[in-house]
C-alpha cells in the first residue's frame, strides 16, 4: 500500500469516526430530551394527583354542606328555624321538656320503659312535651356558636331529619315514630349506624299507620327536605339553657328530673311518677 493511499484511508476513517461520534451524541441528546419530558409529565401528574386529593379531601361532606342550606321547617313547630317542637293539649299547664338522641341506647330503654306512661299522662293532658333533639352522638357539637359536624357517624342526624318530616305530617305521627325508632325491634346498637339509610328509616316508617306508604314522607327523606332543621335542632340542644348535656334528660320549669341517685332520668316507672308528680305539685 503506498503512503498517500494510506493518508487517505486514515483520514476516512477519522470521517467516519466523527461522524459516527456526532450521530451518537444526536442520540443521547434526544434520549435526554425524552427522559425530561417523561420526568417532567410525571411530575405533573404526581401533582395534579396530589392537587386533586387535596381538593377532594377539602370538599365539604354532604352534612357540611347541609350547614349553609336554607332551613326549611316541618308544620307543627315554632320558634328560629322551627325547631320549638311542643305537642299535647292547650289546657295542660305545664310542660316537659324531654333532650334525646336518636341513636342513644340510654334513650331507647327509657322510651321502652317509660314511654308508654309519658304517653299516657301527655295523652289525660297532664303535661304538654317539648322535644329537644341532639346528634352528639355523630360527633357533632358546638364551636364558637356553630354546628360542628363530626366523624362519628350520620346516624343521628338523619334519623332527626326524618323524625321532622314525620312532623311535618302530623304530631301523633311524629310520637309515633319517635316510638318506633327506639323500640327494641328497630333501635340499633350504638355502633351500629343503621340510622344512617334512608331505606331503613322508611321501613320503621312503615310500622306507623299514618306513614306506612306515605309518598310525601318518603319524598321528604330520600330528598333531606329537613336536614338543615335537624342540624338546627341539634345545634339548639347544643346551646340549651338546662345545663343539659346526656341524654336521655328530664326538664321541668328549669329543673331536672332525676331518678333515685338523684343524678340520672327515671328509668322505671315508678321512679319517673315519683319525679313527675313532685314536678307538677311544685
Amino acid at each position: 500500500m503506498s503512503k498517500r493511499n494510506s493518508q487517505t484511508s486514515k483520514s476516512a476513517a477519522r470521517e467516519r469516526l466523527r461522524a459516527e461520534r456526532e450521530r451518537e451524541a444526536k442520540r443521547a441528546k434526544v434520549r435526554r430530551q425524552i427522559i425530561v419530558a417523561c420526568s417532567v409529565i410525571g411530575v405533573l401528574a404526581a401533582a395534579g394527583g396530589i392537587g386533586y386529593a387535596v381538593v377532594q379531601a377539602n370538599k365539604p361532606s354532604q352534612w357540611e354542606a347541609v350547614l349553609d342550606k336554607q332551613v326549611v321547617a316541618p308544620a307543627n313547630t315554632t320558634g328560629k328555624n322551627g325547631t320549638t317542637v311542643v305537642v299535647g293539649k292547650s289546657s295542660a299547664k305545664k310542660t316537659l321538656k324531654l333532650y334525646e338522641d336518636p341513636r342513644c341506647p340510654v334513650c331507647a330503654a327509657f322510651e321502652q320503659t317509660v314511654g308508654s306512661t309519658v304517653k299516657k299522662d301527655y295523652a289525660e293532658g297532664k303535661y304538654k312535651i317539648q322535644f329537644i333533639g341532639g346528634t352528639f352522638l355523630d360527633g357533632d357539637n358546638d364551636k364558637d356558636g356553630k354546628l360542628e359536624i363530626g366523624s362519628r357517624g350520620e346516624g343521628s342526624k338523619n334519623a332527626m331529619s326524618a323524625l321532622g318530616a314525620a312532623l311535618n305530617v302530623s304530631p301523633d305521627a311524629f310520637l309515633e315514630y319517635k316510638e318506633a325508632l327506639y323500640s327494641a325491634k328497630h333501635h340499633p346498637a350504638e355502633s351500629d349506624d343503621k340510622f344512617k339509610s334512608d331505606d331503613y328509616l322508611i321501613e320503621v316508617a312503615n310500622s306507623v299507620d299514618a306513614l306506612k306508604n306515605n309518598k310525601k314522607f318518603q319524598n321528604a327523606v330520600n330528598s333531606g327536605t329537613y336536614d338543615a332543621w335537624a342540624l338546627a335542632m341539634s345545634q339548639t340542644f347544643n346551646t340549651n339553657k338546662d345545663e343539659v348535656k346526656g341524654t336521655p334528660s328530664l326538664v321541668m320549669d328549669g329543673k331536672k328530673l332525676t331518678g333515685s341517685d338523684g343524678q340520672n332520668a327515671p328509668m322505671t316507672v315508678s321512679e319517673f311518677d315519683t319525679a313527675i308528680q313532685k314536678a307538677l305539685a311544685s
